[in-house]
């Protein structure tokens, strides 16, 4: 295997870069639910639920997906005049 631009040139570098690519993931995932978390604080909205899906990180190489989770009608309400 052979990825030049990527600096991999061996299986051990490939296997190497899928371990640093899913580490960057999943901190840019964390990141993304704190500031999505202190955006919505801001709104004066919280998602009690927020957060990483753990089930996303259960694969071999995580791709984290982030968890909007459940939220009252009136939550979902000022949720949607923050949007609009």
């Amino acid at each position: 295997m052979k990825l030049e631009s990527e600096g991999i040139s061996t299986m051990a570098d490939y296997e190497g870069h899928g371990v640093r690519h899913s580490t960057r993931c999943v901190e840019e995932a964390e990141e993304t639910v704190k500031e999505l978390r202190e955006a919505l604080a801001n709104a004066g909205i919280k998602l009690p639920t927020l957060r990483i899906d753990p089930a996303s990180l259960a694969r071999e190489t995580p791709c984290p997906l982030i968890e909007l989770g459940r939220c009252s009608v009136e939550t979902a309400a000022r949720l949607a005049a923050v949007i609009r």
